[in-house]
């Protein structure tokens, strides 16, 4: 399991994006209303640059950002001992300076800030990690759709059907096939507003066909 310990097993930069799009439009599925959300993701944050985002509501977030074949997170735990944050960049790429030190990962903070700039191969700063609890944020990012269906059922509670949330749908979407009409009804009855869902996955750039 992806931990503070072992962070190492992160999934390469293509595959975290593809998961980050998969429960941001699973959330949004669920929770139309954005605010309430807990994932959400932009694909339009500069020309060459994708964004995430995780909130919990609590104080606790996690922005990450994609640029071509690097990646870059950047973690705030309210509860957690916050270190010194130029240990946890040390050795920072150049390229993720911008992000990490301007808005808004400043006024947000940072607890832990991982990178890389290889298809696969993480790195933090010389402080490392050490916050265990930091479990909770990367656990998601397993790459196994019943991890996703196991949290969401008991953070949102009832805005999905009684049936629950399916295994099926869930690993369609994880796996960036194209969202229909008939998948969405899966997961949720009829949706408030179609056309705001149509904008969330244009957001996040999720192919859809609901004809």
């Amino acid at each position: 399991m992806i931990s503070a310990k072992n962070y190492s097993l992160l999934p390469d930069v293509k595959t975290l994006q593809m998961i980050c799009k998969a429960i941001s439009v699973l959330d949004a599925i669920i929770c139309p209303e954005w605010e309430y959300r807990y994932y959400s993701y932009n694909s339009k944050w500069s020309d060459d640059e994708e964004f995430f985002e995780m909130r919990n509501g609590s104080g606790d977030h996690m922005l990450m950002l994609f640029s071509q074949k690097c990646s870059v997170i950047n973690g705030f735990i309210q509860d957690a001992p916050q270190p010194d944050i130029q240990k946890v960049t040390a050795d920072l790429p150049s390229v993720f300076e911008e992000f990490i030190f301007g808005e808004p990962v400043h006024s947000i903070g940072t607890t832990f800030c991982l990178w890389t700039t290889e298809p696969k191969s993480w790195h933090t700063g010389e402080s490392g990690i050490t916050d265990d609890h930091l479990q909770e944020m990367l656990h998601i990012f397993d790459g196994n759709p019943q991890t996703y269906i196991n949290w969401a059922t008991g953070y949102f509670e009832d805005s999905y059907k009684a049936s629950g949330i399916p295994l099926e749908t869930v690993t369609r979407i994880y796996n960036g096939e194209v969202l229909t009409k008939e998948m969405v009804l899966t997961i949720v009855g009829e949706p408030e507003d179609w056309d705001q869902l149509e904008e969330d996955l244009t957001e996040a750039d999720y192919p859809y066909s609901f004809d």
